[in-house]
C-alpha cells in the first residue's frame, strides 16, 4: 500500500490509472460471468460507472405552482408535502397554478433589425 502522502501528483495520477485499469477488468470479468448466467450488463453506465445524465440536469425551471404559504413548485420530481396535503384536503392542482408565465422567445436578426428602425 502506498504511502499517498508522500506521492507528487505524477505519482497520484499513476496511481488513478492503475486503479481505474483494475476496476475496468473487474467489471469485464463480472460481466462475462453475468452473461454465462443468461443476464445482461445494466445499460445506461459507460466503462467508469457513471450513469448518463439528461440535458436538462441541473437547469433551473420557473415554478409552475404556489402554495398558499408561499411554497414554490416547479412541477418536476415528486410532489412536495405540502401540495399532498392540499391535495387530500379536496384542493385540486390547478388551484395553485401560477398565473400565465411569459416565455422568452429567440428573435430572429431580421426581427431585431426591424425593430431597431422602427
Amino acid at each position: 500500500m502506498p504511502d499517498l502522502h508522500n506521492l507528487d501528483i505524477q505519482g497520484l495520477l499513476d496511481l488513478r490509472d492503475q486503479v481505474d485499469r483494475h476496476l475496468l477488468d473487474h467489471q469485464r470479468a463480472l460481466e462475462r460471468q453475468l452473461s454465462r448466467f443468461g443476464g445482461a450488463a445494466p445499460r445506461g453506465r459507460t466503462a467508469t460507472g457513471q450513469a448518463g445524465k439528461s440535458k436538462l440536469f441541473g437547469r433551473k425551471v420557473a415554478p409552475k405552482y404556489r402554495g398558499p404559504g408561499g411554497e414554490l413548485w416547479s412541477g418536476r420530481g415528486a410532489r412536495p408535502r405540502w401540495m399532498q396535503a392540499l391535495l387530500r384536503e379536496g384542493h385540486t392542482i390547478e388551484e395553485f397554478a401560477i398565473g400565465a408565465r411569459r416565455t422568452a422567445r429567440k428573435r430572429s436578426a431580421n426581427q431585431v433589425s426591424r425593430r431597431k428602425r422602427k
